[in-house]
């Protein structure tokens, strides 16, 4: 099939809105729902989209549809398009109103203490009217969320590797550290050696999560076992809800305690878990000026954080004499 096929003024808006629709229900008949029209229609906008293309975009099941291999690429980028032209929409929307545009960011924990609301408010003193939108979710849900239009970008942690529609640009390095509550006993004992603190609660993350198996080579590295008192947890506010009011021990991007001055950042070292934090975003979608306009406040941001931590490095090294 020639690609022209698909830009001679066949292919339809309408079209790339039913596939969608019928991709997110399962079903004709609920998608002809969704979209308040009839089956028959639904019928005929798919037979005419699968002859366009020369391919079947469904599987028929006794009970729905499914997506074939052609079906599934050809759905993602139909959600892209619509995801654009809804962009372009709301641009033009809020230009018609004097305002400068909106900028949607996805975050997960790492980012989400410092660089992002530093870049935040450095975006709004300059342009005020400007509206900055914040989601938040687990690293997974993010990334499907960026790839079917849903954010500008995503800051956080950067990962090994990334769909092939998306890039990524690192900001700073944030070292990962052992945080317990000022008060805690720990900070009186003699020593904060990890094998010393393994009998004290913990929280750590949740299984199939980075951190948390980075977490657990340290301990195999040291010879010693899990906490056996310990909960797990990705929510930032009951997390810190236990460290500020238990004796619980956790393993925190360091950007999130050491500006807390309810929490102590422990001289236990870790130095093999260090945290590439940064910008996510697609490769097939020039940003708009709202998501510029916030790219270069990260990035001043994050410069900022780099030489701080390079100086936090220093002053550890110095008073500790463990950490380089």
């Amino acid at each position: 099939m020639s690609t022209d096929r698909l830009l001679d003024g066949r292919l339809k808006i309408r079209h790339l809105v039913l596939v969608a629709a019928i991709a997110d229900e399962g079903t004709l008949v609920r998608a002809a729902e969704a979209l308040h029209i009839t089956q028959p229609v639904v019928t005929r906008g798919l037979r005419e989209v699968e002859d366009l293309l020369g391919v079947p975009l469904f599987e028929r099941l006794p009970r729905g549809v499914t997506p074939t291999e052609y079906g599934r690429p050809f759905i993602e980028r139909a959600r892209s398009v619509l995801a654009e032209l809804r962009i372009a929409g709301e641009e033009v929307r809020l230009l018609q109103s004097g305002q400068l545009g909106t900028v949607t960011v996805g975050t997960h924990l790492a980012g989400s203490n410092l660089l992002l609301p530093r870049a935040i408010a450095g975006l709004k003193a300059e342009h005020p009217r400007l509206t900055v939108v914040v989601r938040e979710g687990t690293p997974d849900t993010l990334q499907q969320l960026l790839l079917a239009g849903d954010l500008d970008l995503t800051v956080g942690r950067l990962s090994s590797s990334v769909p092939v529609r998306l890039e990524q640009e690192r900001l700073h390095l944030e070292p990962i550290r052992l945080v317990a509550r000022a008060g805690h006993p720990v900070h009186d004992g003699p020593t904060t050696a990890l094998a010393q603190l393994v009998s004290y609660p913990w929280i750590f993350p949740v299984a199939q999560t980075a951190l948390r198996a980075e977490l657990e080579a340290v301990f195999f590295h040291e010879g010693l076992p899990l906490p056996a008192d310990r909960v797990e947890c990705t929510s930032m506010l009951t997390l810190r809800n236990l460290l500020v009011s238990t004796d619980v021990i956790a393993a925190l991007p360091m950007f999130i305690a050491v500006d807390d001055r309810e929490l102590r950042i422990l001289p236990t070292p870790l130095s093999s878990i260090r945290r590439a934090v940064g910008v996510t975003r697609l490769t097939d979608r020039a940003p708009s000026a709202a998501a510029s306009a916030l790219l270069e406040h990260l990035r001043v941001e994050g410069a900022r954080l780099a030489e701080f931590e390079r100086e936090h490095a220093e002053h550890e090294a110095q008073q500790f004499g463990r950490y380089a």
